[in-house]
């Protein structure tokens, strides 16, 4: 199995990746430690994406395609699925996996869309600020973090489903039963129809 998961700011798409990963055995793809993985370990593409985010840069695309590249041609070498986490982000992003996809003869790709209400995730945001003390958490450049999403990836969503099914799953709830949405969705979508 390989999984696409993505979602809103806030949904907890991070500890979902993780349970599910650990779950069926996946890859756990995040490009952020994608990224500090390959500036750390110095390849190429890591000083190229090294430069970009020295200089407060956004790491270009094709870098980011192509650090997945590699990731993904090593996951395969060794028979293992991946859960790409929070990519893509942008149509651009979704196009260009899809060629990769193509050219590296991955076909048995889920993906799963986590919602959530605005206010919800605006509330649950603020609550995670003042635990843990960021002080970036603030309602305003929250909901413009929404806003963003919003603008440049939602669009994914009507991308993929025009490709392949969206399992869309309620991100609200305890982190258990959020869990339990998502594999019960991806087991029924997966089991074979009666008498095939």
């Amino acid at each position: 199995m390989n999984l696409i998961l993505f979602g809103p700011p806030g949904v907890g798409k991070g500890t979902q990746a993780a349970r599910l990963a650990s779950t069926y055995d996946l890859h756990h793809i995040s490009t952020g430690d994608m990224l500090r993985s390959a500036i750390s370990s110095g390849t190429p593409l890591g000083q190229t994406a090294k430069r970009h985010v020295e200089s407060g840069g956004l790491v270009p695309d094709d870098v980011i395609i192509g650090l997945v590249r590699e990731v993904l041609q090593d996951d395969i070498s060794k028979g293992r699925g991946f859960l790409l986490d929070g990519f893509p982000r942008t149509l651009e992003q979704a196009r260009s996996l899809d060629s990769l996809f193509d050219d590296l003869g991955i076909e048995d790709v889920r993906v799963v869309m986590l919602d959530a209400h605005e206010n919800e995730l605006v509330q649950r945001m603020l609550k995670r600020g003042e635990e843990t003390g960021r002080k970036d958490d603030t309602e305003e450049t929250i909901r413009h973090r929404l806003h963003v999403y919003e603008k440049q990836t939602h669009p994914v969503k009507a991308y993929y489903d025009a490709r392949r099914k969206v399992d869309m799953v309620n991100g609200l709830g305890s982190v258990e039963e959020i869990t339990g949405r998502i594999i019960k969705q991806l087991e029924s979508a997966s089991a074979p129809e009666p008498g095939v």
